[in-house]
Formats: C-alpha cells, structure tokens, sequence
C-alpha cells in the first residue's frame, strides 16, 4: 500500500513541477486515480509543507475549484549542468521550476581528458558554494551533455573515459557528494521539449536539436525513445551531403557537414574572405561571445550572410527532416536547441525542403514549429533528469512530523 502511495506522490510532485497550479480533478485526470485518493495524498503533501493552495481554478459552469502547487519555499533544489562541445552552462532551480541564482557560463571544450573533468567537478563546486545553499537540500544534478551516453550505465562512450572503466555518473556522484544522473544533449531537449514545450500533450514528435552539431530527440508514443543501446537520435549521420568533407564521427558524407551551425559559421567566414560585406566581418574580429551566437544575431538582426549562411543549413537539415518524416510519420517536428533563437528564420528553408523531398500525403498532417524554450531546453532537460530518475524520497525528504526548511525565493 504505502509503495502505491509512494508511487502516487511522485506522479503528483511530477505533475505539479511541470504544469505549474492543477486541480484535484486535474490531477486525477492526468493520473487516472480517483479523486478521494489524489485528496488523500495531496492532504498530506499540504501537511508536509511541499505543496500549498495556489488560489481557484477558472470557472467552468459550476463552483470553482481549489488549485495547488509546490511550495517554492521549500529548500529543495535542482542543479542543472547543460555542456556541449565548447561551453558548460550550471544553473540551480526550486521547486517552481525557478532559477534562483543567476547562470554560470565557462568555456569547457570536450576532450577526453581528467583535467577537463575536473574543471567541470570544480565549477559546479564552486557554483554550489556561491549560491548559499547547503548540500543536504540539493536533490540531485542533472547533466546533459554530447555523446553515446546509456542512461542505465551511466557511461558516456565518447567524452571522459575512464581507464578503469568506472562510469561517468559514478565517479561525479563519488567526487560531488550528490546523486548525479547524465542524459545525451539532445535527448534531454527533447524531454524539455515533451514537458515543458512544444511536445508537452503530443505523442509522436521529432526534437531536432540545432547547435553545433545536428542531434535528434524522439518522442515515440509519448515517451522519450532511446533505441535498443540508448543510441537512438544520430541523426545528424545520415549520408545526405554530397561533399566530401570528413565528419567528426571519422566518416564522409555526413548530413551535419553542411548543418550545423559550425557549417555556418565556416561558410560566412569564407564568403567574408572572398570579399562579401557583413557585419560579422567585425564580430568576428573581435568577438565578444562565441561566432555562432554572433551569426545567430547577426542573421535576427537582418544581415543577409547570416541570413544565407543559417538558411543553406536549415535547407540541408531539412532534407534530413524529410526522411524522419517518411520513416516516423511525426505529428510535430520541433526546431530546437541553439539554433531555435533565430526563431521563424529556420522554417521557409527547413520548409522548402520537406516540400521538395518529402512525399505530400506523408507531410499533410506534420507541422514544423521553433521552439519557445531555445536555448533553456537543455537546462530545463538537465533538471527533467533529477525529477524523473530521483525516489519519493530523495524528492521530499521530510515526513509528517517534520516540515521542510523555507526559504526567502
């Protein structure tokens, strides 16, 4: 009975983090528990201190019910570590799914190598230390990161091997003192996208993750689908270019050796060599952040080589779209990661594409959307990690007899 209850506690604690203020009816909508025993248990999580009434819900005709939420002043928090190749992002959040300290961003370049691994172990250290809060209320940390990542290992095959074959999430849970949980970058955008975005109420949708590479998070049935190894999603592989450039995985003919935003930033770089005028002749120059982020705001900005740069990369990213679209007949393809910040920029091209490859009754019913969560998706993905993997009582440590600490924010 009481692993039922247990069980029960985590689906309403789930449900509240991710859709905010919901209803006793709301809540046993979503769960398919009665209402006398979502009561039940949400009494006793009011009790806890965990959660609190958050006002009435709109009205629908009769008496307007009582909405609840999770107590944001509760000390219970999420640290959420978003890495890729060059740059490492930390930000913690509380229970209202809030950053309460401001990001951290450093360049963490990902070799395989125990200096870089210990740089990342000493930043979030150091993060921990300067937002003022104690270990024992941190639940868990969150790591989103490139690479062949099983998630039931907790091994990342490409990014900080271990000679002794200790895996990842062992030796940074060892090395922290927290219980730690890694996911692939793109995958976690995609569960980002399935609970806080625009997959959240859908069940099949395609994630493409836009950034320096091209990566793919797909949601199957309503559920993240990893593949048989946890693989699932190299999307950015599939033998699309006509180039002959060499990829990064030691292969030619790779979709992302013409779409990816590094791409991008070669072919304006190129195209600035030859003599074409650009403000990012200057940005480049003397760049204050880093050259995809300067062609990101270049292109939003109006500036045509931008502009062209990042639409002959969407156009060959959506080439590859249109095969997903043929093999997974998605009801949404999701424009997300770095890349989505240059917002409705990304669909004429991706569009133009999936028109000319894809056949017209396969694409009838698939609507292309930028993500609203752009660069945060890894974050909030990071965080995902945390409420999903953690125990009902890692989650709410207290009982009955003893509230939980309050905090100010």
């Amino acid at each position: 009975m009481k692993i039922r209850q247990d069980h029960l506690k985590k689906a309403l604690f789930k449900l509240l983090y991710y859709h905010g203020a919901l209803s006793v009816a709301e809540l046993s909508m979503h769960t398919n528990k009665s209402v006398p025993n979502i009561t039940s248990v949400i009494n006793g999580l009011l009790n806890d201190g965990y959660v609190i009434e958050h006002g009435l819900a709109p009205s629908t005709g009769g008496r307007r019910a009582v909405t609840y939420r999770l107590n944001k002043k509760v000390k219970t928090y999420f640290i959420a570590v978003a890495m890729d190749q060059f740059i490492t992002r930390i930000v913690i959040y509380n229970l209202a799914n809030e950053a309460i300290y401001p990001e951290t961003a450093f360049s963490l370049p990902l070799p395989d190598n125990t200096e870089a691994f210990q740089q990342l172990c000493i930043a979030i250290d150091r993060y921990i230390t300067s937002a003022n809060i104690k270990r024992e209320n941190v639940v868990g940390v969150g790591i989103a990161m490139p690479g062949f990542i099983d998630v039931e290992k907790g091994i990342n095959a490409s990014f900080f091997i271990d000679d002794d074959h200790t895996s990842l999430r062992d030796r940074l849970a060892q090395r922290l003192g927290l219980p730690v949980y890694i996911e692939n970058d793109s995958s976690a955008i995609a569960i980002a996208e399935l609970h806080f975005g625009s997959a959240r109420g859908l069940r099949d949708v395609m994630v493409v993750n836009m950034g320096w590479g091209i990566g793919l998070g797909m949601i199957v049935n309503g559920s993240l689908f990893r593949g048989h190894n946890g693989y699932a999603g190299e999307f950015s592989h599939i033998p699309l270019s006509h180039s002959n450039k060499l990829c990064s995985c030691g292969k030619r003919g790779c979709m992302e050796v013409d779409a990816s935003l590094l791409v991008a930033v070669e072919n304006a770089k190129r195209a600035i060599a030859e003599g074409t005028t650009s403000s990012l002749e200057r940005l480049f120059a003397a760049p204050t952040k880093s050259e995809g982020d300067h062609l990101i705001d270049a292109a939003r900005k109006g500036d045509q080589l931008a502009i062209i740069a990042i639409s002959d990369a969407a156009f060959m990213m959506g080439k590859g779209i249109a095969t997903l679209i043929h093999i997974m007949n998605p009801e949404r393809i999701v424009l997300s990661g770095r890349g989505a910040a240059t917002g409705n920029l990304l669909i004429p091209p991706v569009q133009r594409a999936i028109n000319e490859f894809c056949i017209p009754k396969l694409v009838e019913h698939t609507t292309v959307v930028v993500s609203d969560l752009g660069y945060e998706a890894e974050l909030l993905g990071a965080v995902s990690l945390i409420i999903e993997s953690s125990t009902p009582h890692q989650l709410m440590k207290t009982n009955s007899q003893t509230k939980p600490q309050t905090a100010d924010y």
